[in-house]
């Protein structure tokens, strides 16, 4: 396990401030960039990329929507990995899932943001970033 304490991450022109409530919550975490440093990257694009999980509380309540919206049978596994379209829900049953997401947690998402969402994690993520912002 490794850890770290800063205010910022920079990486050449890129800055990434950290809030300490940000990361007081912080439950998993991942960092990977690529570099010309590493012969076997040479032929990727610098990349940066760091996302935090959701709480526990948030994406569990988001397995309960999805269950609920898709009719889903108890013994049906639902995790922050699952896939919407591998749990059956077609382009409608996500817009009812959003909505149902929406009521929920008293958020609005905008259009662009529901197309994005794929899994129950990344659902998770959004709802905890938009209520952040409020």
């Amino acid at each position: 396990m490794a850890s770290f304490t800063a205010s910022s991450v920079s990486i050449g022109s890129i800055s990434c401030p950290l809030n300490q409530k940000q990361v007081s919550n912080l439950r998993r975490a991942s960092l990977s960039f690529n570099t010309k440093g590493f012969q076997s990257l040479r032929s990727q694009p610098p990349r940066f990329q760091v996302s935090c999980a959701a709480k526990a509380e948030t994406v569990h309540k988001v397995c309960e929507i999805v269950r609920k919206q898709l009719a889903l049978p108890a013994d049906r596994e639902v995790t922050g990995e699952s896939k919407f379209a591998t749990l059956g829900a077609d382009s409608l049953d996500t817009v009812e899932i959003v909505m149902g997401l929406e009521e929920e947690f008293g958020i609005s998402v905008e259009e662009e943001s529901a197309q994005s969402i794929s899994t129950v994690q990344e659902a998770a993520d959004m709802i905890e970033t938009i209520l952040e912002k409020k």
